[in-house]
């Protein structure tokens, strides 16, 4: 797969529609820097957005992963398959989302029984150690996992319901 040439070919079908990147941004819920960077080559677009911008700009999905035009149409079976592939992932992704939610639910709960605890007088022994740590691991480890995941699901949902 030749990102080059995708990007170039996804830049094509921009200018024909007579967008600016900031209104493909706009239109895919994306920053202009994405859209310069699928441009460009250095970065592709998730399968769901790249099916997304088949239907958008009206071409087969296999024109954008190929880069160039093919004359005949996306066999419906084979669109059905990739949609399948990418709710799957998109599934995946939430239920990591969840796990860590929880995890992040656990590292509060960790937050307030050490505070009660430090409010009491009580909080140098094991258990108030053990609050901090939890505390500080979860939330830690909950801000990495859900920012970098949570705005892809929060997009995806919101190109999902404003597609239906």
């Amino acid at each position: 797969m030749d990102q080059v040439k995708i990007g170039s070919f996804i830049k094509e079908l921009r200018k024909e529609k007579g967008l600016t990147q900031e209104q493909l941004a706009e239109q895919f819920q994306v920053s202009r820097r994405t859209i310069s960077r699928w441009e460009t080559g250095s970065n592709l677009p998730d399968l769901d957005l790249l099916i997304e911008m088949a239907d958008y700009y009206d071409v087969d999905l296999r024109e954008i992963l190929d880069g160039e035009r093919k004359s005949e149409k996306m066999d419906k079976e084979l669109e059905e398959t990739v949609l399948k592939v990418a709710d799957y992932s998109n599934e995946e992704k939430q239920k990591l989302t969840r796990r860590m939610h929880w995890l992040f639910i656990g590292g509060f709960i960790a937050a307030v029984i050490y505070m009660i605890l430090v409010f009491s007088d009580r909080a140098d022994n094991f258990l108030g150690g053990l609050c901090l740590g939890i505390t500080f691991g979860m939330m830690i480890v909950g801000v990495i996992m859900t920012s970098k995941y949570a705005a892809r699901l929060r997009a995806f949902k919101m190109r999902l319901l404003h597609r239906k």
